[in-house]
């Protein structure tokens, strides 16, 4: 029997990483939240950086900044994350407009503004969001594209600390955000409203986390309802929108962050969750069930429709519905992929729906991602009963405003929808700054009001319609006009610049490396998807449809010489520990929209990385 003490077990030699000088950040709208301060990567070498690739119209972005909450204050004296924005839409591309998101979304680190995409080029970025992660000496060693990648990043910026740590390049201490001074106002980014039977209007007030009650002048505070901090407890709400006035006289408030529906009684005051659990939906979680055990994600409006509510669930580009006497939810309309495609409900698909308005005959939406409007109707071939229709739009990369026929009339990410007693509908064409109007009897568009900023819902009151001014944190009343205005038409397409690929066979590779410590999740069958489509589907001969590998040959059609590819990929690892029975997973996915070009010199490979470096 030998009782000297074991030999210590040398620490593990740290893993060798691929490394790549990191360009510098550079965009024509300057820096915010660093007290007008200018920053170079040379002013963060010693810290771990994450540069957040976002656009503050992409939920999935949003996501991703309520994901690195938790980093950034855990890690908070050698981390630096930089918020680089990227526009899509060109109302993005204004700085006014991002120096409002950063502060709506309550982004808590500095902010690069980019509106010629200019450090998204020199960054190779396919994909918002994207987030790239740089060593304390300048490097970049990882990138990822999509959502749940915080835990791979909180692990890997460990390892980086103490490597550098013991390489004396690690300098810790305060970094360079600086906090913006706050503004006094009633409503600050307010999101929906609603009339209550009071005559009184209730308010989202989303960046405060409250709903406010106002006098029915539209601007005298009645009472505030939750404590104003963040938070899921019965006084509280997290970035709160839609809201629907239910037949019993209660509110259903659609809890957008907290991604749960919760319901308010006005007569009470008192707050309950009535679906959802605070977690977010991941693919392969129920898609039905008892409303309270179902995770939902990111509920951004809801209606009462056909005796139930109907959810805008703007983090996975579906409908959902809540049915109060059953206590269960249900996914009604949509696939999860984003895109537009009408047809039977559960097979169509949406991009991001955000606004709904109950009518007789139909519930229309406004799904902002594809600069559209919509609608739901009983009828449907499915047997689900219903079928989605578009009445304006065309798809993800086409917006502008422009009026009359419905078949050439552009919107640009509409977030609100209003039914009007004539049957046609108003649309809170958001970053138009525009309400718009169009007419089923006639199919014509035409815009009612301009100089909105930001309008993100609209009410009835009266012979008046009050809309919500998100940017300019009010509520205002204008008159129905009989006549609407006119403007000078204008089109866009998004400044994303396409990716040229060559004629014949394409090699579609999707870059995943599970995270250190971790593995492909094989317990229950394969741990990865890959969902293949494309607009134009004639641009694809071969290659569309579903699978478990992570690379796809595609054909492409010679004869269509432009589309865009549709890459949905996911990606489950768990903790590779034998001893654990039961290890933590998790689940890695993104959607790409990829707009391709085919020119014989083009590239025969596209690689899309999820997540680690593409060799």
């Amino acid at each position: 029997m030998n009782d000297a003490a074991p030999a210590p077990t040398p620490a593990p030699a740290p893993r060798k990483r691929a490394r790549v000088r990191a360009p510098e950040l550079i965009g024509k709208g300057g820096w915010l939240n660093t007290g007008g301060k200018e920053i170079t990567l040379a002013d963060l070498r010693g810290k771990c950086v994450v540069v957040d690739f976002w656009t503050f119209c992409c939920i999935n972005c949003l996501h991703v900044l309520d994901e690195l909450r938790e980093l950034e204050e855990k890690h908070r004296d050698t981390v630096v994350i930089i918020g680089v924005h990227s526009p899509k839409f060109v109302h993005e591309a204004e700085h006014a407009a991002v120096v409002d998101a950063v502060e709506r979304y309550e982004v808590h680190h500095p902010v690069l503004d980019d509106p010629e995409l200019a450090t998204w080029k020199q960054y190779a970025v396919r994909a918002w969001p994207t987030l790239v992660v740089i060593d304390p000496e300048g490097y970049i060693v990882a990138q990822h594209a999509g959502e749940g990648h915080a835990h791979a990043i909180a692990r890997l910026v460990e390892e980086l600390e103490a490597e550098h740590e013991a390489k004396g390049t690690l300098r810790r201490g305060d970094g360079p955000y600086v906090a913006p001074e706050p503004v006094a106002t009633d409503l600050r980014f307010p999101g929906k409203a609603l009339v209550l039977p009071s005559g009184n209007l209730l308010v989202s007030d989303s960046t405060r986390h409250q709903l406010v009650e106002l006098a029915a002048d539209g601007e005298s505070v009645v009472r505030r309802i939750g404590s104003g901090e963040r938070g899921f407890g019965p006084d509280a709400f997290s970035e709160p929108q839609g809201l629907a006035l239910l037949p019993d006289g209660s509110v259903v408030v659609a809890d957008t962050v907290n991604h749960a529906l919760r319901r308010f009684d006005p007569a009470t005051g008192a707050v309950e969750t009535v679906a959802g659990t605070g977690r977010q939906w991941w693919q392969g979680s129920p898609t039905s069930g008892p409303a309270l055990e179902v995770d939902l994600s990111s509920p951004w409006d809801v209606a009462w429709w056909q005796g139930k509510v109907w959810i805008a669930m703007a983090g996975v580009h579906q409908l959902w519905t809540w049915d109060p006497e059953t206590g269960t939810v249900a996914v009604a309309a949509g696939t999860t992929s984003e895109g537009l495609h009408d047809g039977p409900a559960l097979e169509a698909w949406l991009a991001q729906p955000s606004g709904l308005a109950a009518a007789a005959d139909r519930l229309w939406i406004a799904d902002s991602e594809n600069s559209a409007l919509r609608y739901v109707e009983p009828g449907g071939e499915g047997a689900d009963g219903y079928a989605v229709r578009t009445a304006v739009g065309t798809g993800l990369f086409d917006f502008g405003h422009r009026d009359g026929d419905a078949g050439q009339a552009l919107l640009q990410h509409p977030l609100g929808v209003t039914a009007l007693p004539d049957g046609s509908v108003a649309v809170c064409d958001t970053y138009n700054h525009a309400l718009r109007r169009f007419d089923p009897a006639t199919g014509q568009v035409s815009t009612l009001a301009t100089d909105l900023r930001e309008p993100s819902d609209a009410v009835l009151v009266g012979e008046d319609i009050v809309v919500v001014e998100s940017a300019r944190h009010r509520l205002t009343r204008l008159r129905l006009p009989e006549e609407a205005v006119r403007v000078d038409a204008v089109a866009h397409r998004t400044q994303r610049a396409a990716t040229e690929v060559a004629p014949g066979t394409l090699r579609l590779d999707v870059v995943f490396q599970a995270p250190t410590g971790q593995k492909l999740d094989t317990r229950y069958g394969p741990s990865t998807r890959l969902l293949v489509s494309s607009t134009p589907p004639e641009l694809l001969v071969e290659g569309e449809g579903a699978g478990t590998d992570l690379f796809r040959e595609l054909a492409l059609n010679p004869d269509v010489t432009e589309g865009v590819l549709h890459v949905s990929a996911m990606a489950a690892s768990c903790d590779d520990d034998p001893a654990n029975e039961y290890p933590a997973c998790h689940v890695h996915q993104q959607d790409w929209g990829v707009p391709v070009t085919v020119t014989a010199e083009g590239a025969n490979r596209l690689p899309l990385v999820l997540a680690g470096m593409d060799a």
